[in-house]
């Protein structure tokens, strides 16, 4: 679990406003641990936890602005950019065109030594809808008719640090909440012992940095907390002392120093992010084990997820999957999940080995998300569960080999599924090779105020006001994409 530590915050304690007790740096850690010793204890005796100060204005929050669609999400992040042509967006001129040159491009120097480079995948209409899907997921096109496949997105920047971090947060600048950060600040977690943005992670960092999943200025509270995609889902998860006494016993010496620490600083919103935090710690050590045990799952519901693949990286993926859909029924607000690490810049970054990376990464993940699909449905959960499928931008159409693509921002897709999404959709459109978005243009401005609508939050209205002004996620940009919503 991520956490801010005391000494992450500034010791000087005084400021106006507050009682002026000057602290060194040492006592005001040995207060500190105090203070958090207390709020463990007080969930210890099984005392209802109150909230700080700091949290009144962001609890005035924690009711939709008007009747929602769906109450989680479900992010299942692409990283790398999934090659529109080659799954949802079929081009039979670029088939037609194929090994042809490339001429359109703005530099000289790339005409003549690119060449267009027709999908080496077939499509086919699935379901009744009669969505066209490409053969790299044969899983999810049976579940076709619950997909709102949205074609014209477009994104700012071929770079894949700015564009992840514009998906997530909607800025190409690192300092921005994210996504599930806005979610969580503004609905709450539905489960007081569980956090309200879960990231399902590798280990990996994405080419955005940690600021990908970063509360930014909102209350650090409200910042992911990581789990392992696959074991122990966070370290130290256990208690060290497995007598609890033994754990009252070290809680109750802490509670000493809190009252000194509680006049001499006042309120803190880092402190007081910090207390949750370890709050929250505390209760997650007898929750966290039993909501992510998979033994308790059965042997159908694993084949479904595909967690008896004697793929490894297939398998993980399906452990993340059923580990999302246990996380959001057991009240997680927003739950990301990574795909197993693949190309140096992102899974699904395939300038070369087109053929064979992208056939490995819908391997691992075709039919795990397929499977979460069904499973959510057959629970009755997934009018209430919207599941998100992006990355950060697409691949071009043209190549400068024979198997590989670059990075396209200029026209991609993404889809939507259950809650509130309109299943069986296709919106928008990019030219007859997939070059440009050219129809229903949407940006990832777009996309969150749709994700935020669906969820019952007007992009408008959910602001935070830091350095002088009110920040929302989509800035001054958005507008929820009508045609996907049912």
């Amino acid at each position: 679990m991520t956490l801010m530590l005391p000494s992450d915050i500034n010791s000087r304690c005084s400021c106006p406003g507050r009682s002026s007790v000057p602290q060194t740096r040492r006592e005001m850690l040995a207060a500190a641990a105090g203070g958090f010793g207390l709020v463990a204890l007080a969930g210890l005796f099984g005392k209802n936890a109150v909230a700080a100060p700091a949290d009144v204005a962001a609890k005035k929050l924690l009711q939709p602005h008007f009747t929602p669609k769906a109450k989680n999400v479900i992010f299942c992040f692409m990283d790398g950019g999934v090659s529109h042509v080659d799954s949802f967006d079929p081009k039979p001129k670029l088939t037609e065109l194929d090994n042809e040159p490339f001429t359109e491009s703005r530099n000289p120097t790339a005409n003549g030594n690119r060449l267009w480079l027709g999908s080496p995948w077939k499509f086919a209409q699935q379901a009744q809808s009669g969505m066209p899907i490409s053969s790299l997921f044969p899983h999810i096109a049976t579940c076709a008719d619950e997909l709102a496949v949205i074609r014209s997105m477009k994104a700012d920047l071929p770079i894949h640090s700015t564009g992840v971090l514009f998906l997530h947060t909607g800025s190409n600048n690192a300092g921005r909440p994210s996504l599930g950060s806005w979610v969580s600040y503004g609905l709450g977690s539905e489960n007081l012992n569980l956090p309200g943005f879960v990231v399902l992670s590798f280990g990996v960092v994405p080419c955005g940095g940690m600021e990908t999943y970063s509360a930014g200025f909102l209350p650090a509270s409200q910042q992911a907390t990581l789990f392992a995609a696959d074991g122990t889902p966070i370290d130290n998860i256990k208690p060290a002392d497995k007598d609890a006494r033994i754990q009252s016993a070290k809680l109750a010496l802490l509670k000493k120093q809190d009252e000194a620490f509680s006049k001499s600083l006042g309120t803190d919103d880092g402190v007081e992010s910090a207390i949750k935090n370890y709050e929250m710690a505390y209760r997650m050590q007898s929750l966290v084990p039993d909501v992510l045990d998979l033994a308790r799952e059965t042997e159908a519901t694993h084949k479904l997820y595909g967690l008896d693949s004697k793929v490894p990286s297939q398998r993980l993926y399906g452990v993340q999957c059923l580990r999302a859909r246990r996380l959001i029924e057991s009240g997680v607000r927003f739950v990301e999940i990574t795909c197993p690490p693949g190309a140096s810049n992102g899974t699904w970054d395939q300038h070369g080995d087109l053929k064979k990376g992208h056939e490995k990464n819908a391997l691992d993940t075709d039919q795990a998300i397929a499977g979460l699909m069904k499973d959510l449905k057959a629970r009755g959960l997934l009018d209430e569960t919207l599941i998100v499928w992006a990355g950060e931008f697409g691949r071009t159409p043209h190549s400068a080999g024979r198997d590989g693509r670059d990075h396209h921002p200029e026209g991609f897709t993404v889809w939507l599924a259950g809650g509130g999404a309109k299943g069986g959709t296709i919106h928008g459109a990019t030219d007859e090779l997939g070059m440009h978005a050219v129809e229903n243009i949407c940006t990832f401005h777009d996309l969150h105020a749709t994700i935020l609508h669906l969820l019952g939050l007007d992009h408008e209205r959910l602001t935070f006001r830091f350095s002088g002004r009110d920040f929302r996620l989509t800035d001054v940009h958005g507008e929820a994409i009508g045609a996907v919503i049912r």
